[in-house]
């Protein structure tokens, strides 16, 4: 970690989160993006852009798992937005009987990140490969934007995915870090557990240079839920 800083949620609490879960599949009651919507939707997300470089602004899980190809990576800063666990989730790293909660971006403050300029070859076929990476569910779309961020070599326009996603019914912002480490510490899906995710997201930017304060307290009270939960006590 940069610094002095020690983080308090390690591997260990990670290993005591997870569980062998299977996938329950798509809900019922949701209205789920069909095969066929995709290629349309990143044709309309490319649209205008005139040859100009196609940044992808990164901030979670995109900085340390993002499946498309992309040519360069720089830091940059997203003013007017800023992470929180606005979205509560019921499947991948969540169930229906455990909810979790993932990263999304919410309006006000900043928010550090990465940008990621994608391929101008074969563009349209990355765009809707990371659209299917991302989405799911029809409404989820309305959060996809295209936002101001500034970096080392100046402004420009970057795709940022879950910025203030307003349409979806479990999207809630203001949630207290007290109620996100709580379900964090008890959420397990198919893809994985909610404390591996906050602790993949943290180690990534911190290795970035990159503190966030919100998720620094955030990963000090999941640690403690986990061990209040599991009996776990960190070494003095």
């Amino acid at each position: 970690m940069s610094g002095d800083r020690v983080m308090r949620l390690t591997w260990e609490h990670v290993k005591l989160c997870h569980r062998e879960v299977a996938d329950a599949g798509p809900a019922a009651s949701v209205e789920y993006l069909a095969d066929g919507d995709y290629r349309p939707a990143a044709e309309a997300l490319l649209a205008g852009r005139n040859g100009k470089p196609v940044w992808l602004f990164a901030y979670g899980s995109l900085i340390w798992k993002p499946e498309v190809p992309h040519e360069d990576m720089k830091r940059a800063t997203a003013r007017g937005w800023h992470r929180a666990f606005s979205m509560q989730i019921r499947r991948y790293r969540a169930t229906e009987d455990q909810p979790g909660y993932m990263m999304c971006l919410d309006r006000g403050g900043c928010c550090d990140g990465v940008v990621l300029r994608l391929p101008s070859h074969g563009l349209a076929d990355v765009m809707e490969k990371l659209l299917r990476r991302e989405l799911s569910r029809r409404h989820a779309l309305e959060g996809v934007r295209w936002i101001d961020v500034e970096t080392e070599e100046g402004p420009l326009q970057a795709l940022a995915f879950y910025a203030a996603p307003a349409l979806l019914d479990y999207y809630s912002p203001g949630r207290s870090l007290d109620e996100v480490a709580r379900g964090l510490a008890r959420a397990c899906g198919h893809w994985g557990s909610g404390a591996e995710y906050v602790f993949n997201t943290v180690v990534h930017l911190e290795q970035l240079g990159i503190h966030d304060e919100g998720l620094w307290a955030l990963q000090e009270k999941l640690a403690r839920e986990i061990e209040t939960l599991y009996g776990f006590a960190t070494k003095p």
